[in-house]
């Protein structure tokens, strides 16, 4: 049995579409301990993605045979971390600071088995944001409040989000939150795919 450990739609849509089936089975674990341990090492952005996706793999996976997917994603932007944004206010402002530059998005998967790390990927992308108006970036935040505070970063891709960009230099599924290429190859090696 392969388990998706995330109650991400996102995630669980991206494997549906390339026809694996799997299972949702959320970690249900505080990834604030694990971020903060993370940052006191000083651990770059793209490490700490790696971190969370392990943390929530190996949580769901303990005590089970079954092949479990963690996944999580951190934006980098001037060598710092961004959060998720509060409220609008302060996705406003992110988007903003982000507004006519580049910045890099890590997507991280990690594969456990009974509670250790058996595989592991980072994609990193490189999204260039174009110089948008206050006047659409303020008619953008009315349209996609949710985005805007549940998205790292203030927008969803697969949505409105992409007008937002004028430049995308990456893995459109890394993006969205898990890189399914890699992990479809390491699934077909490990046969839980068909090759």
């Amino acid at each position: 049995m392969l388990v998706l450990a995330s109650k991400s739609a996102a995630r669980a849509q991206i494997l549906r579409g390339a026809g694996v089936a799997f299972e949702v089975r959320p970690a249900g674990v505080d990834e604030a301990p694990a971020k903060a341990v993370a940052l006191v090492k000083h651990a770059p952005p793209r490490r700490v993605a790696e971190i969370l996706a392990e943390t929530k793999a190996v949580a769901a996976s303990k005590g089970s045979l079954d092949l479990t997917i963690g996944a999580d994603q951190t934006l980098e932007f001037d060598g710092q971390l961004f959060d998720k944004a509060e409220n609008l206010a302060q996705a406003r402002d992110d988007l903003k600071r982000l507004r006519g530059k580049t910045h890099q998005l890590h997507s991280a998967v990690v594969l456990a088995q009974d509670g250790r790390v058996i595989w592991h990927d980072v994609q990193s992308v490189a999204l260039t944001m174009r110089a948008f108006s206050d006047a659409f970036l303020d008619g953008y935040l009315s349209r996609n409040a949710e985005a805007a505070t549940s998205c790292v970063g203030g927008y969803a891709l697969e949505g409105e989000g992409v007008q937002l960009f004028s430049a995308i230099d990456g893995d459109y599924f890394a993006v969205l939150g898990l890189p399914i290429l890699p992990l479809l190859a390491e699934l077909r090696r490990l046969e839980v795919v068909a090759a």
